[in-house]
C-alpha cells in the first residue's frame, strides 16, 4: 500500500475503527493480494519497492535484501506476514510469541498528536501453535521470533525462524542462555535491550556476549494506564546506547524503533546499526517508510550511475512521435482529409465541406486530439530516455517499454472497420527499428532511484496527496482511451457528436458508406494513443516520485500543455462545446492543475527545508 492511497484513503476512516480492525484490514487485505496469482508483481506495480542490490548484505550467516526491518509490535496477528517482503523490509521481526495466545484489553493506535505508538502493557500474542502454522509458509526474507518464554517454546519454534531475539530481563543466568543456545540447535540469537538500561545492563551483556550472536537495542517506553507508550522520537537517546555498546562489544548490533522517517534511520546506521527495525513510524509515516529509508540509503551511497548510451534510441523514438504528432496537427488546421483518405472514400475534401461543414470540423477535432496526445507522448518518452534511461533506471525503462508496446498494439484498432491507411503504417514501421535497438541496449539498466527526501515535511505531505491526484489523472487516461477505442471501434459516435454533426449513421452510411470506417479509425488511434498516454502518466505517477527530481515535475508540467491545449482547445475552435461531453476534460485538467500545484516543492531541489512536520 503506497503512502498516496495510505494517507488520503484508506487512513482517515480505517483509524476509526474499533479495535485493531482497521490494521487487520490493511494486513489482511496486502497479504490477500500477496497470495493471488500476479499478487505480488501488482503490489511492485504500484509501489516498485524492491530495494537496491547495493543495499543487501549478510549477517548472522544469512542474506539481508535491506538493512531495514519490521518490528513484531506492528503486526502480532502475523496476518500480514504475506505482504510485508513487497513492501522493500529485509527482514520481518515475529512476537513476542508465549505459549498460549493472549488477547489485549485495550487496542494498538497513535497518540492524537501523532508522536507516539500506544500498545497494551502486556503485549498481543497468537501463541505457539497459531504461530508455527503461519510460519510454514516459504520466507522471502529472514525471520526473527521474539521469545517470550524462551526456557519454554525455544525448541517449539527452532525451525521456524532464522534469528531469535531474547529479552536480557527474561533470562536468570548464563546457563539458561546456553541451554537455549544449544535447543536452537546453535542458530543466532540476539539479546534485547532498551536503550535507556544500557549502561546498566553492560555487566550482564559482558557475560553473555559469548553466546549470543548480537544485541539489538529497542526504544523506550512509558507505562501508564495499563498501555505502553512509546514515542516515535527516540533516535538521539538509541544513537547513545549505540556508543556504549560499539566501544564494548565488537558484535552486531541492530536497533528496533525510533524511527519516525527517513533521517533517523540514516542515522542509527551511521551511528553502527547494522539493522534497523520499524515500529511506530511505520503506521504514522506509512508504508512506503522503509522505500524512503532505502532509497536515502542510496543517495548517501553516491551517485554511482553509468551512462547507458543506448538511450538515444529511445530518445530518437520519442522525438519522431513529437514530430510525428506536430505534422498530424498541421494537417488537421489544414487539409484535414488527405488525398489516401480521398481515394478511399472517393470524395474530396471540398465535397464534404460543402454537405456538411459540421462534419468535417468533427474530423478535424479528432486529429487535433491525436496530435496534442502523441505531442504529449513523445514530450514523455523523451523526458524518461534523457532523464531516467540514461542512467539505467530501472522503473524508467520499465515505464518507457509498457507505453511503447501498448502504442505498437494499438495499431491493431485501425482496422476495426476495414480502413488502414498507409501513413499509419509507415510511421510505426519509422519507429519499430529505433525501439528494439534502444530495448536492446539498455536491457542492463537495473538500477534503482535514490532520492533526496529526509523528513517527514509539508512539502512531502502535499506530495503524497498531488501523487494521487496524477495517479488519478494517469487512470482516467487509460480507462478514457480504453472507451474511446472502445466506442470507436462499435459504435464509432456517441449522442453528443450526432447531435453536432446533425446527421445519424445512416444518413452518414447514405452519403458516403466510407465515411464512417474513415472517421472510427481516427477515433480508434486516438483512443490507442490516449490509452498509451495514459500509461505513460500512471507508471510516472507511481514509480517517478523522488525528492529533487525535478525533471519529473518538468515532464507533467510540459508533457500536459500540448494534449491539455488540443483536448479542450479543439472544442472551442469547432464550436462543440456541450458541457457534458468535456466534462472529463474539465476533470482531467483539475487532477493536473491540483497535482502540479501540490508536488512542485516537493521535486524543487531544496536542501535548507526546514524542520520535519510530521504526519
Amino acid at each position: 500500500m503506497p503512502d498516496w492511497s495510505y494517507h488520503s484513503l484508506f487512513k482517515p476512516w480505517l483509524s476509526i475503527l474499533p479495535g485493531n480492525a482497521g490494521r487487520e484490514f490493511i494486513h489482511r487485505g496486502m497479504s490477500t493480494i500477496a497470495k493471488v496469482p500476479g499478487g505480488r508483481s501488482f503490489i511492485e506495480f504500484l509501489g516498485h519497492m524492491s530495494p537496491s542490490e547495493k543495499l543487501h548484505r549478510n549477517l548472522f550467516g544469512l542474506h539481508f535484501n535491506s538493512p531495514v526491518g519490521l518490528s513484531g509490535k506492528i503486526d502480532p496477528q502475523l496476518s500480514g506476514i504475506e505482504a510485508f517482503p513487497n513492501l522493500g523490509f529485509g527482514a520481518i521481526e515475529v512476537g513476542p510469541i508465549a505459549k498460549f495466545p493472549s488477547k489485549p484489553r485495550t487496542a494498538a493506535s497513535l497518540s492524537k498528536t501523532n508522536d507516539a505508538l500506544i500498545l497494551p502493557e502486556f503485549a498481543e500474542t497468537i501463541g505457539l501453535i497459531a504461530t508455527k502454522n503461519k510460519l510454514t509458509i516459504s520466507r522471502a526474507v529472514p525471520i526473527l521470533i521474539r521469545l517470550e518464554e524462551p526456557l519454554i517454546i525455544a525448541e517449539h519454534l527452532k525451525d521456524a525462524g532464522d534469528v531469535f531475539i531474547i529479552e536480557i530481563d527474561s533470562i536468570e543466568s548464563i546457563d539458561d542462555l546456553t541451554h537455549i543456545k544449544t535447543v536452537l540447535e546453535d542458530k543466532p540469537i540476539l539479546l534485547a535491550i532498551r536503550h535507556s538500561s544500557a549502561a546498566d545492563s553492560l555487566l550482564k551483556l559482558k557475560s553473555a556476549s559469548h553466546i549470543v550472536d548480537g544485541i539489538m537495542i529497542e526504544e523506550d517506553r512509558i507505562l501508564t494506564d495499563s498501555k505502553q507508550v512509546l514515542s516515535l522520537q527516540q533516535t538521539e537517546g538509541m544513537i547513545h546506547a549505540l556508543n556504549i555498546i560499539k566501544n564494548e562489544f565488537d558484535i552486531p548490533v541492530v536497533t528496533s524503533g525510533g524511527v519516525a522517517e527517513p533521517s533517523d534511520a540514516l542515522a542509527l546506521i551511521k551511528a553502527g546499526a547494522e539493522l534497523v527495525f520499524l515500529s511506530g513510524g511505520y503506521v504514522a509515516s506509512g508504508p512506503g517508510l522503509p522505500k524512503r529509508i532505502n532509497e536515502a540509503l542510496l543517495d548517501e551511497l553516491g551517485d554511482g550511475r553509468k551512462e547507458l548510451p543506448g538511450w538515444i534510441w529511445y530518445w530518437l523514438f520519442g522525438l519522431f512521435i513529437l514530430l510525428g504528432g506536430a505534422l498530424v496537427l498541421f494537417f488537421s488546421f489544414t487539409k484535414v482529409i488527405l488525398f489516401y483518405d480521398e481515394a478511399f472514400m472517393q470524395m474530396t475534401r471540398l465535397e464534404l465541406m460543402a454537405y456538411n461543414p459540421n462534419l468535417y470540423k468533427f474530423m478535424s477535432h479528432d486529429r487535433m486530439t491525436l496530435a496534442g496526445t502523441m505531442i504529449s507522448g513523445g514530450i514523455i518518452y523523451m523526458q524518461l530516455a534523457r532523464h531516467g534511461i540514461r542512467y539505467g533506471i530501472h522503473w524508467a525503462k520499465r515505464a518507457f517499454d509498457i507505453g511503447a508496446i501498448t502504442g505498437f498494439l494499438g495499431i491493431m484498432l485501425f482496422l476495426g472497420f476495414g480502413y488502414f491507411d498507409w501513413l499509419h503504417g509507415l510511421f510505426w514501421l519509422t519507429l519499430l527499428p529505433f525501439y528494439i535497438k534502444g530495448y536492446k541496449k539498455t536491457s542492463s539498466a537495473n538500477q534503482s532511484p535514490s532520492s533526496k527526501n529526509r523528513t517527514n515535511h509539508l512539502a512531502w505531505k502535499k506530495a503524497i496527496y498531488g501523487q494521487l491526484l496524477f495517479v488519478i489523472l494517469g487512470f482516467s487516461f487509460v480507462l478514457g482511451g480504453f472507451v474511446i477505442s472502445t466506442i470507436g471501434t462499435t459504435y464509432v459516435f456517441v449522442d453528443t457528436d450526432l447531435k453536432y454533426i446533425c446527421m445519424t449513421p445512416d444518413q452518414l452510411n447514405a452519403l458516403n458508406e466510407k465515411l464512417i470506417p474513415v472517421i472510427a479509425h481516427d477515433r480508434a488511434g486516438f483512443g490507442s494513443a490516449l490509452f498509451s498516454v495514459g500509461l505513460l502518466v500512471l507508471t510516472l505517477s507511481l514509480w517517478g516520485f523522488h525528492e529533487g527530481s525535478a525533471w519529473v515535475w518538468r515532464t507533467f508540467l510540459i508533457g500536459g500543455i500540448p494534449a491539455f491545449t488540443a483536448g479542450i482547445f479543439t472544442h472551442l475552435y469547432i464550436g462543440y462545446i456541450d458541457f457534458i461531453h468535456l466534462l472529463p476534460a474539465y476533470f482531467a485538467l483539475a487532477l493536473y492543475l491540483g497535482g502540479l500545484f501540490l508536488t512542485r516543492d516537493y521535486f524543487k531541489k531544496d536542501d535548507s527545508r526546514g524542520c520535519s512536520q510530521n504526519l
